[in-house]
C-alpha cells in the first residue's frame, strides 16, 4: 500500500488524501503500530522521514552560517545581562555571579555540543522535539514539546518584562511617564527604592504591546525578520563592547578604588539559596535561561541553506561568543557597583551612572542598547516557539491550524499570532522572577533530555552518518545530564510544584488528543520509494542499510 504527498499548499498534504503521485510515493514501513501501550508511546519517525519532511516544507531556505550565529547571539544576549544579572548578584551570588555565568556556560556547552551533533544528523525544524521523536519515540517528543513551551514561550515573556523596565526608565528620562500601575505584574506591590508605596500594579502594558508588535513582524517572514535581527545584534554588541572597554579603562586606572567591591568575593551563606556556594548555583539557574540562543538556532533547520554544515557553526559559535561577553560584562558590573545595589531592573545602566557625570551620555546609550537587545531576544524566542508548534501540528499532535502557512509570506501566521497573544498575556500579568524560574526548569530538563538522546542514538545506531560528533563521548553528554538536573533542584519548591502540575497536564493532553491524532500512528509519510533505510530496524528484509 502506498500514499502520496498532496499536491496542494499544505507541507504534508491532507492526512486523508491517499492519491499516488509518481516520484512522491511513500511506503508503509516502520510505523506499523506495535502491540501494547508502551509500543504505541515509543513509536518513532525514521531519519529518512525527517529528512523527507525537510524537502517538502514550504518554509524558505534563506539563512546561512552567519545568519545562524547572529540568530543565536540575538537570543543569548538579553535578559541575562541587561536584567537578571543584577537580581542574581544582589540576592544570591554577590560578586561571584561571575562564577554563576561560568557554570551556566559550561552546562550549556555540554548541551550545545549535543545539539550540534543531533542537528548535523537531523537538520530540520522542531529541534529537540524532532530529535526526541526520531530517537526516543512519540511520547518523549510530546514531553519535549511541552518543555520547549516553557523554554521559548515563557522565556519570551521574561525578556518582555525586562524590556518594559528599560523602556519605562528611558521614557522617564525624557519626561514621558507611563502610569506606574500599567508597568508591572498584576497584584504586586508598587515599589519605590525598595519600599512599598501602598499601591498595586494592574498590568504590564509595555511588555504586552512589544510581544504583539513582534508577532506581527514574524508573520511577514523569517527573511525579513532575520535582516532586522542582524542589525539589532550589531547595535547591542557594539553597546556592550563600549561598556566593557570604557569600564575596563576606568577599572584599570583606579583599581584600588574598586577592588573592595569584590571583598568578599563570595558573601557568607545566609541559607535558602542566599550567597555562598548555594547562592552561586541558585544564581546559575537564574541566568541559565539566557543561554538558550544556540538551541533557537536548531529550530531554523528548514530555513538554513546548508543545515549539516551551518547549524553546528551557528550553535557553537554563538555560545562561545556570548559566554565571553557575559563574563567580561559581569566583571565590570560587579567591580564598578557594590553588588547589593544591583537589585534593579536596569543594572547595566546603574553601572554606567557610576562611571561619573562625564559618561552620562553613555548611560542613555546603554538603555537604548538594552531595549534593542531585549527586542531581538523576544523576536528570536517567539520565532523558535512558532516553528516548534508548526512541526508538532504537521505531525498531528497539535491541531492543523498551527501548521497553516500564509500563501504570500510563507510563514505559519495563525500559529505566530496565537503565540504572540499567549506570550503577551504572560508578560502582562506575571512577574519576571516567577516567569524566569519556570523557564529555567523547563530549559534545563529539555537540555538534559537532549544529552540523553545523544547517548541513546550512539548506543543503538552507531552506524548513522554524523556531520559532527561530541568529543570525549560519553563523558560530556553524561556530564550534561547530571549538571542540568542538578541545577533544576536549586530553584524554589513552589516552582518545582508548578512544573509537576504542568507536566501532568501535558501528559493528560497527549492521551486525550496527541495519541489519537498522530500522523505517525496512521502510517503516513515514512520512507520514500527507492530510498534505502537508515536505521537497521527500518529494514526488516535484511537488505543494505544506507550509511553515506
Amino acid at each position: 500500500m502506498t500514499i502520496g504527498l498532496h499536491e496542494g499548499n499544505h507541507p504534508l498534504g491532507s492526512a486523508r488524501d491517499k492519491h499516488t503521485h509518481k516520484g512522491n510515493k511513500i511506503n508503509m514501513a516502520s510505523t506499523a503500530p506495535r502491540p501494547g501501550l508502551l509500543g504505541r508511546m515509543t513509536m518513532r519517525k525514521s531519519v529518512a522521514q525527517v529528512q523527507r519532511e525537510t524537502q517538502t516544507s514550504e518554509l524558505k531556505r534563506s539563512l546561512g552560517a552567519w545568519n545562524l550565529v547572529l540568530l543565536g547571539i540575538g537570543c543569548i544576549i538579553g535578559a541575562g545581562i541587561f536584567v537578571r544579572t543584577g537580581n542574581a548578584a544582589a540576592l544570591h551570588a554577590g560578586p561571584a555571579v561571575l562564577i554563576s555565568f561560568v557554570i551556566a556556560g559550561i552546562v550549556c556547552a555540554f548541551a550545545g555540543l549535543c545539539y550540534a551533533e543531533l542537528s548535523s544528523t537531523l537538520p530540520v525544524s522542531g529541534s529537540a522535539y524532532t530529535y526526541s521523536y526520531t530517537t526516543l519515540g512519540e511520547f518523549a517528543a510530546w514531553i519535549m514539546g511541552s518543555l520547549l513551551l516553557l523554554e521559548y514561550g515563557l522565556a519570551a515573556s521574561v525578556v518582555a518584562v525586562g524590556w518594559s523596565g528599560y523602556i519605562v526608565s528611558l521614557l522617564g528620562d525624557i519626561g514621558l511617564v507611563i502610569p506606574r500601575e500599567l508597568t508591572g505584574p498584576t497584584g504586586h506591590a508598587i515599589m519605590e527604592a525598595g519600599v512599598a508605596t501602598g499601591g498595586n500594579y494592574l498590568f504590564n502594558l509595555p511588555a504586552f504591546l512589544v510581544c504583539i508588535t513582534l508577532s506581527l513582524l514574524l508573520v511577514l517572514g523569517v527573511s525579513e525578520s532575520a535582516k532586522v535581527n542582524n542589525i539589532i545584534v550589531a547595535i547591542k554588541v557594539t553597546v556592550l563592547a563600549a561598556f566593557i572597554i570604557v569600564g575596563g579603562f576606568i577599572l584599570l586606572s583606579n583599581l584600588d578604588k574598586f577592588t573592595p567591591n569584590w571583598h568578599p568575593f563570595i558573601p557568607p551563606n545566609e541559607g535558602d539559596g542566599k550567597f555562598g556556594w548555594d547562592g552561586i548555583l541558585r544564581a546559575a539557574s537564574i541566568v541559565f535561561f539566557a543561554y538558550i540562543g544556540f538551541e533557537a538556532v536548531s529550530t531554523a533547520g528548514q530555513e538554513a541553506k546548508d543545515p549539516a554544515k551551518d547549524m553546528p557553526i551557528g550553535i557553537i559559535g554563538s555560545l562561545i561568543a556570548c559566554t565571553v561577553i557575559y563574563i567580561l560584562v559581569s566583571i565590570v558590573l560587579t567591580l564598578i557597583v557594590p553588588y547589593n545595589q544591583l537589585n534593579v531592573p536596569d543594572p547595566v545602566a546603574v553601572a554606567v551612572d557610576a562611571f561619573g557625570p562625564q559618561w552620562a551620555w553613555l548611560a542613555s546609550t546603554i538603555k537604548v542598547g538594552a531595549i534593542i537587545g531585549l527586542t531581538s531576544v523576544i523576536l528570536v524566542l517567539m520565532y523558535g516557539q512558532t516553528r516548534i508548534f508548526y512541526t508538532m501540528a504537521r505531525d498531528g499532535l497539535l491541531p492543523r491550524v498551527f501548521a497553516k502557512v500564509h500563501p504570500k509570506y510563507q510563514t505559519p501566521w495563525v500559529n505566530t499570532l496565537l503565540v504572540g497573544v499567549i506570550v503577551a498575556c504572560a508578560a502582562g500579568f506575571f512577574d519576571i522572577n516567577t516567569l524566569g524560574d519556570m523557564t529555567s526548569v523547563g530549559t534545563l530538563a529539555a537540555f538534559g533530555i537532549v544529552c540523553l538522546t545523544v547517548i541513546w542514538l550512539r548506543t543503538t545506531h552507531p552506524e548513522l552518518p554524523r556531520g559532527y560528533k561530541v568529543p570525549l563521548y560519553p563523558v560530556l553528554p553524561a556530564l550534561g545530564i547530571l549538571s542540568c538536573f542538578a541545577l533544576i533542584f536549586t530553584v524554589e519548591t513552589r516552582v518545582l510544584i508548578f512544573f509537576g502540575w504542568f507536566m501532568l497536564g501535558a501528559i493528560v493532553l497527549y492521551f486525550l488528543y496527541g495519541m489519537r491524532n498522530s500522523e505517525l500512528a496512521k502510517g503516513h509519510t515514512v520512507l520514500a520509494d527507492d530510498e534505502m533505510p537508515v536505521y537497521r530496524e527500518d529494514n526488516p528484509g535484511g537488505g543494505t542499510v544506507h550509511r553515506d
